[in-house]
C-alpha cells in the first residue's frame, strides 16, 4: 500500500509541477513586450511597368 501511495504522491507532484510550469511559461510570454512587426528587407519598386 505505501508503494500506492508513493506512486499517487509522485504524479500528483508531477501534474502540480507540469502546471506550474506552464503558467510560468504563460505568464513570461504575456509579461514581453511585443516585438515591432517591422520587415528586416525592403524592396525598391521600380515604377508599374514590367
Amino acid at each position: 500500500m505505501s508503494r500506492l501511495l508513493a506512486a499517487c504522491l509522485t504524479v500528483a507532484f508531477a501534474a502540480v509541477l507540469a502546471l506550474g510550469t506552464a503558467f510560468g511559461v504563460v505568464a513570461l510570454l504575456e509579461a514581453a513586450p511585443d516585438q515591432p512587426n517591422t520587415p528586416l528587407i525592403t524592396y525598391e519598386r521600380a515604377g508599374q511597368g514590367s
